[in-house]
């Protein structure tokens, strides 16, 4: 009985290949919307977290906890007094007071005033003060010269992002090393030009832009700079959390600062719940589409239903039940959105290849989008075909049977 209601649905839909057409445009263009936006999502989501694998998550920050301001003498009304500040001696003591930290990079940013290259501003241009161990951690890579080191505590030299270093050739240089750069009221010596970094949720500056000079100079030459944060690399015998705790148990026994720490874990978490969300939203608006394929194949239903009206009586008056003529009506609806679910899918996946082409994104072929299409458009088929499936069951058979 089945296979005789699925070849007569077949047989139905064929029969009015222009009505089945406009149907199948509707729900393939649903489908693959919802496929496509889903798997974007998704390949987004890789992608943000490949950027975290590529810099470690064996990488912890560590920041003053803000927080830990306390009221003077604790009393309602008075002046909110701001953290200490970290202490260049208690920062390079941290690899040896702490077991679970195998490199410690303290950094600065800001300060120093305006970049300027033979009278002209450098757009976007950061100062910031690092030490040797910077390079490492942030996996920086050096095109031209060297990186700092050591042995420049208190120099006047500079290492620059790729992007500097292309405006110092795009204004008249012939190679970046050796060249003279301004900031504030003090002269830096380019020593060194970064290799292009990716964008990364991890890094709390930007590489490209930065003009980096030794702590200690930068430390040296405004009063009002401090030590931004810490970046420590966990040893690999220890776990985040382990390393977490001994940092906020130093800090609290031998400073008087309470620190906060963070890891890529934790960041990690946070994105892993923002793109899911992203990943909802992103369906829900390609779930209007597909009502929209919905509505077209409901409609369709009842036009074959209003045509059909004599075989209904027939079938009817031959001993079908009511059932009998729904469950014919909800097959055909049924085939005609997995088919167009199919080719949906097809649609989608296509796009979502496109899309990471021109994004320069790894595609990731992903399950869950192929069987949530190939549900949905079940689930769609079901729903919008039952309003015209029970239409036909209900026809009257000798009404049906003296229609045209």
């Amino acid at each position: 009985m089945l296979k005789a209601n699925i070849r007569e649905a077949v047989r139905s839909l064929t029969s009015a290949k222009q009505r089945t057409l406009l149907a199948l445009v509707g729900i393939v263009i649903g489908i693959g919307s919802v496929i496509a936006m889903v798997s974007v999502g998704t390949i987004v989501q890789n992608e943000a977290l490949q950027q975290f694998k590529e810099m470690g998550i064996d990488i912890i920050t560590i920041e003053k906890d803000y927080s830990s301001g306390a009221d003077a003498e604790g009393k309602p009304g008075q002046a909110f007094l701001p953290p200490a500040s970290f202490k260049l001696a208690d920062v390079l003591a941290l690899s040896a007071q702490i077991p679970a930290l195998s490199m410690v990079s303290p950094y600065t940013q800001g300060g120093g005033g305006s970049a300027v290259y033979q009278g002209k501003p450098l757009e976007r241009a950061s100062l910031m003060g690092v030490t040797a161990a910077f390079q490492n951690i942030n996996k920086l890579h050096v095109s031209e010269g060297r990186f700092l080191s050591d042995l420049d505590a208190k120099s006047q030299f500079v290492v620059v992002g790729s992007e500097i270093g292309s405006a110092l050739r795009h204004n008249g240089a012939k190679q970046a090393v050796g060249e003279r750069i301004k900031v504030g009221e003090n002269l830096f010596t380019v020593m060194g030009v970064l290799d292009t970094v990716p964008q990364s949720g991890l890094r709390r500056f930007d590489p490209n832009t930065a003009l980096l000079i030794h702590l200690t100079t930068a430390l040296r030459l405004s009063g009002d700079t401090e030590i931004s944060a810490i970046n420590a690399r966990v040893g690999p015998a220890f776990s985040n959390s382990t390393a977490r705790e001994q940092v906020m148990a130093y800090f609290a026994r031998y400073t008087k600062m309470t620190a906060r720490v963070s890891s890529p874990e934790d960041i990690i978490a946070q994105m892993e719940k923002q793109a899911q969300m992203f990943t909802l939203l992103l369906g829900a608006i390609g779930s209007i589409s597909l009502v929209v394929g919905g509505v077209g194949v409901m409609n369709v239903m009842l036009v074959s239903v209003s045509e059909r009206r004599r075989e209904i009586g027939i079938r009817r008056a031959l001993g079908a039940k009511r059932d009998d003529i729904k469950g014919q009506f909800l097959i055909e609806s049924t085939i005609l959105s997995i088919v167009g679910g199919l080719l949906g899918i097809v649609i989608g996946v296509g796009a979502s290849v496109v899309i990471c082409y021109f994004a320069q994104w790894q595609f990731v072929f992903s399950p869950g989008p192929i069987l949530l299409g190939v549900g949905v458009s079940s689930a769609v088929g079901f729903f919008f075909g039952f309003y015209p499936a029970r239409q036909a069951a209900q026809l009257d058979p000798i009404v049906a049977l003296r229609s045209d």
